[in-house]
């Protein structure tokens, strides 16, 4: 999360365009708004675009806007969202989920900064700063033939990656005590304490939903609690470990994630007494995991980093642990 912080500054005061890649609820858009936030566009419009909530004509016409008469629907002319940005930052949301075909719109938009509304002939012009953000494997939807490698490059100018919750646990107790406050401000309560080892098992937990999924459980804590102390018990079973991990149904897992759901789920029904168990297991089944990515990336560490869902650095490190073998790529 260092990084992240050195990377969103050093980049946020340039008009370069980012990538944010990381998990469902890892804080993409907080790192966008914080881009925007510290960049000379500060006082202009910051405008959010969720690209796999539309279909591909409403879509087309959220970012392009049209003018009357352009389709059965259009009553009346409308700015669309790039428009709107002008002057600001436009942050598109799950870039992965827009249409092969729009894409060679959007790959003109970065390119030209210019565009027309649907139903329109007049060209239009616009300065804004564009930062996307995906939870997909964009290599993969590119070898997929479901996204356009020159648009790739042109967005991923400068990729920051966010880890999942689980990669840096030392930072739930932060995380938490700035939950808590929230919500005590916003009803008017004193901020309550957690028990120890409710802040233990919290740290434990794999956090398939990240911080998004902490924020509630938190919020939840907050409302059931009938005194000034969170207990465990106020916490889900399976955050307790006394159940299952509640996988996801949607949206794709890493290899790493899904390796360490699983280990986690079994191990909830052997007890806390068998951390050792535990942390041997983790450590044979990411071996071979890393092992088997790496040979599938044929040993490029920047392609194996991005299908197991880590940033480079911590693949390098792995592979020095490991004694695995890997190119510098």
């Amino acid at each position: 999360m260092q990084e992240v912080y050195r990377i969103t500054r050093q980049v946020a005061p340039t008009s370069a365009t980012v990538l944010l890649t990381g998990e469902t609820g890892s804080g993409k858009e907080l790192v966008a708004r914080a881009l925007h936030e510290f960049s000379p566009r500060r006082t202009g419009p910051f405008i959010r675009v969720n690209c796999g909530a539309l279909s591909e004509s409403l879509l087309e016409s959220e970012l392009f806007g049209h003018v009357r008469g352009a389709f059965t629907s259009a009553v009346e002319s409308r700015t669309g969202r790039f428009e709107a940005a002008h002057g600001g930052t436009i942050f598109l949301d799950e870039i992965n989920s827009v249409s092969y075909t729009l894409q060679v719109k959007l790959l003109r938009v970065l390119q030209e900064q210019e565009f027309e509304r649907v139903g329109e002939s007049k060209t239009i012009r616009v300065d804004c700063r564009v930062v996307a953000a995906t939870n997909r494997d964009l290599h993969d939807e590119i070898d997929a033939g479901r996204f356009r490698d020159d648009l790739y490059y042109r967005l991923n100018v400068v990729p920051i990656y966010l880890p999942p919750l689980r990669e840096h646990p030392d930072d739930i107790p932060l995380l938490v005590d700035f939950f808590l406050k929230k919500y005590a401000a916003a009803n008017k309560k004193p901020a309550p304490a957690i028990m120890e080892n409710a802040v233990e098992a919290l740290q434990t937990y794999v956090w398939p939903g990240n911080v998004r999924e902490l924020q509630n459980y938190i919020e939840r804590a907050f409302v059931l609690a009938t005194g000034n102390v969170l207990t465990l018990d106020l916490f889900p079973r399976h955050v307790q470990g006394l159940a299952p991990v509640r996988m996801r149904r949607s949206g794709p897992r890493s290899p790493q994630q899904l390796c360490q759901e699983l280990v986690s789920a079994s191990m909830s029904e052997v007890g806390e007494s068998s951390s050792n168990l535990y942390d041997r297991l983790v450590t044979q089944i990411e071996k071979e995991l890393f092992s088997q990515v790496l040979k599938s990336c044929g040993g490029v560490q920047t392609k194996a980093a991005t299908r197991l869902g880590i940033n480079r650095n911590t693949l390098h490190k792995k592979i020095e642990d490991y004694g695995l073998e890997a190119t510098d790529g």
